[in-house]
């Protein structure tokens, strides 16, 4: 057991990201010392089953060991090198193909960073980059959507349509556009169908573009599924609208596959599953399965050539961070991409997806559930006070986080998002009988809560 000097420890020398610091100066943190398969246990042994594997991340669970043993020969092999200046290792060569070879369309080449936010930051750079490379000066500006996630740095932060990470952080920069969210369930108007809201999302866009200046308007982001954003799938005919647009003006697309990425939505990429064609492709999280921090940005031969040759103009592609391609974290990537090909991890998304989304969508008709969706290993159900209208719950009331915290003392570790969504994104080795585990602690918080606000 860890001692309450530790949490003690915690309390007085920690940070923690996206947490209310006030708040956990009296609540405290919950620490975890051990993994086993989809669950972590905390220092009093209690289990949860971890229903967000982490932050969307964990996708071969917390206790792999091959992912071990593959980091701990790389560790006694060459625990570290570069690949500045024409340097370069093993693990970073061969996992640049495999990822160049698994791509959703073809790709030219691969470049590490170490988190999505990096990854995302770098697709930024390497767009105004190219531009000017190009003889477009003017063409830098980037949109991205209300409700999207694209990481923290102060770029794409910027490019996160989410009102907390902007707040008193002088963001976003200049240049970064924000345009409709795809949420159907929020956004639709009365009457209107999936496909004439995709279009309207799309018109909108358009819209945006010519009052911006095609000339001046660089690139699209767009995550296959908005997911801190909401667990928000796209319409029917969205992405096929938007491409239109993009195509029209000469606009790259960008997928953050951050999260989709290798066999989430069912499919190895969330592009695949919803008809994306991406001219530049971020991802990072199940890369590794998060056992090292890692990730990677993928870009066509027309993206490439410009980044080469402008670096032969100025004499170098001045961007790279030390830990790019980390040989440790590169090798465990390997590994990782292995696993899913030699235990047929994408069927097993088929079969648990299948479960989890059979047992989402029966609380269809709880008198708390205004939207149930999802597809793959990945859902949410958003929590309404009134079913007809949609009507949300006051703020104030903080539903969402009530179910979320009632679900972690019935032992499953699960997140709750603005509007009152509660989002599920477990491990994807969880078997049916787990997903049924987690359903069966999750229904005994709602159930709770729900004589809560109904008296």
């Amino acid at each position: 057991m860890v001692s309450n000097a530790l949490r003690d420890a915690d309390l007085s020398y920690t940070i923690h990201p996206y947490t209310n610091l006030v708040v956990h100066e009296t609540k405290g943190p919950l620490i975890a010392v051990r993994g086993e398969g989809v669950r972590v246990f905390d220092d009093k042994g209690k289990d949860y089953i971890e229903g967000m594997a982490g932050l969307w991340c964990a996708s071969l669970g917390f206790s792999e060991p091959r992912l071990a043993a593959a980091a701990a020969r790389q560790m006694a092999e060459l625990p570290f090198f570069h690949m500045f200046s024409h340097k370069s290792h093993e693990p970073g060569i061969r996992l640049s193909e495999e990822l160049v070879k698994r791509a959703p369309v073809p790709m030219a080449r691969a470049f590490f960073c170490n988190s999505g936010s990096e990854a995302n930051d770098t697709a930024i750079k390497m767009i105004w980059y190219i531009n000017n490379a190009l003889g477009r000066p003017l063409k830098k500006k980037i949109i991205a959507r209300k409700r999207a996630y694209h990481g923290v740095t102060v770029a794409s932060a910027s490019l996160t349509g989410l009102p907390a990470n902007h707040r008193d952080f002088d963001l976003p920069i200049a240049n970064i556009l924000h345009t409709s969210s795809p949420d159907y369930y929020r956004e639709g108007k009365p009457g209107e169908s999936e496909e004439e809201f995709a279009k309207r999302c799309a018109d909108e866009l358009e819209a945006m573009i010519l009052a911006e200046d095609p000339n001046t308007v660089a690139a699209f982001f767009a995550e296959p599924i908005m997911g801190a954003g909401g667990v928000v799938l796209p319409p029917k005919g969205y992405f096929e609208h938007i491409q239109a647009v993009l195509k029209k003006y000469d606009i790259l697309l960008v997928a953050d596959e951050v999260i989709c990425g290798f066999g989430r939505t069912g499919q190895y990429w969330g592009s695949q599953t919803f008809g994306l064609k991406p001219d530049i492709l971020t991802c990072a999280k199940a890369l590794s399965s998060a056992y090292m921090p890692i990730s990677a940005v993928l870009v066509t031969e027309e993206v490439y050539k410009p980044l080469r040759d402008n670096s032969g103009k100025i004499g170098t592609f001045g961007h790279g961070y030390t830990y790019s391609a980390h040989p440790v974290a590169a090798a465990v990537a390997l590994e990782t991409l292995a696993i899913y090909d030699e235990r047929d991890i994408l069927g097993n998304v088929a079969i648990s997806g299948a479960r989890l989304q059979e047992r989402l969508r029966a609380f269809g008709d709880h008198p708390l559930v205004g939207n149930v969706r999802g597809i793959g290993l990945i859902g949410a159900i958003e929590l309404v006070a009134d079913k007809a209208t949609h009507g949300a719950f006051p703020a104030t009331d903080a539903v969402g986080p009530r179910v979320v915290t009632k679900a972690e003392e019935a032992g499953v570790i699960l997140r709750a998002m603005a509007g009152d969504v509660v989002a599920f994104s477990p491990p994807l080795i969880i078997t049916p009988e787990e997903v049924d585990q987690m359903m069966d602690r999750f229904t005994v918080a709602l159930e709770a809560v729900t004589a809560e606000v109904l008296g």
